[in-house]
Order: structure tokens, then C-alpha cells, then sequence
């Protein structure tokens, strides 16, 4: 064995110390524990946006309802709401349509990150929208979107 290392070492043919197969794992290590919490940032981010696109389209299948029935009340049985594809209830990835009344409604999307949109119209005044767990993902400190 040691005649075999002799002759690597004399033929020109190098091999990896133990040391330096050490400092390349502790590299790489290095570099996934920076990049993985940057991967899971984006991630929430990408689950929150999906979140605010349902509570914005669930919007607007209630725009289209209240410009037929002249009232919020009855939509959430109306075939625009149903019939939109997207997923009503309190779940995760689900739109709640917190408040339907015949002037103002409150729609709460629920991201799989956890964080909730919320979209709310009063009787009148202007539509505000606002979100849980500010200044994480894509909800930003100020808390409305």
C-alpha cells in the first residue's frame, strides 16, 4: 500500500488530503446555510402572492355579482363567485367571504404561509386592504398591500 502512494506521489498524480475534502464540505455548507433562508423567503412570498391574486379576483366575481343584483348579500351563491374557480371557505389557499351585506363586503384570502389579505369595501369610503403577520413574506410592515 504505502509502495502504491509512493508511486502516486512520484508519478505526478495527486490525491485529496483529508483536510482539504474538510475545508470544501465546510464550504458548501456555508453556502446552503446563507442561500436556504433566501430559497424559504422567496417561497412565502410566492405563497402569499397567490393568496392576494385570489382575494382580488374573488373581488372582482363580487364587482360582477353586485352589478347585476344591485346588492353583495346574495353573491356568495351567485354563479359568478361559484362558478370562478376559486376556493371559498376558511382553509388554507381558500377565500372567506367574511362580510357580504347589500353596500359592503370583507373578503379574507388565507395564504399557505399563514398570513391572511384581507380586502374590506364599507358602505362607502374607499376599499382598504390589509394583511396578518406584517413584515413577513409579501406583507409588508405598514400592514396594507
Amino acid at each position: 500500500m504505502l509502495r502504491k502512494l509512493r508511486e502516486r506521489v512520484h508519478s505526478g498524480e495527486r490525491v485529496f488530503t483529508l483536510i482539504e475534502l474538510l475545508v470544501v464540505i465546510l464550504i458548501i455548507g456555508i453556502l446552503a446555510a446563507i442561500a436556504l433562508p433566501a430559497f424559504l423567503g422567496q417561497r412565502q412570498k410566492g405563497q402569499d402572492a397567490s393568496a392576494k391574486s385570489n382575494a382580488r379576483n374573488m373581488v372582482s366575481a363580487l364587482e360582477s355579482c353586485y352589478a347585476v343584483a344591485e346588492s353583495y348579500s346574495s353573491c356568495d351563491s351567485s354563479q359568478d363567485v361559484t362558478g370562478s374557480g376559486i376556493a371559498t371557505g376558511t382553509g388554507t389557499n381558500q377565500v372567506n367571504l367574511a362580510t357580504l351585506a347589500s353596500n359592503n363586503y370583507q373578503v379574507v384570502a388565507k395564504s399557505a404561509s399563514g398570513n391572511n389579505f384581507t380586502i374590506t369595501k364599507p358602505g362607502s369610503g374607499s376599499v382598504s386592504r390589509t394583511c396578518t403577520s406584517t413584515g413577513q413574506g409579501a406583507c409588508p410592515s405598514s400592514g396594507s398591500w
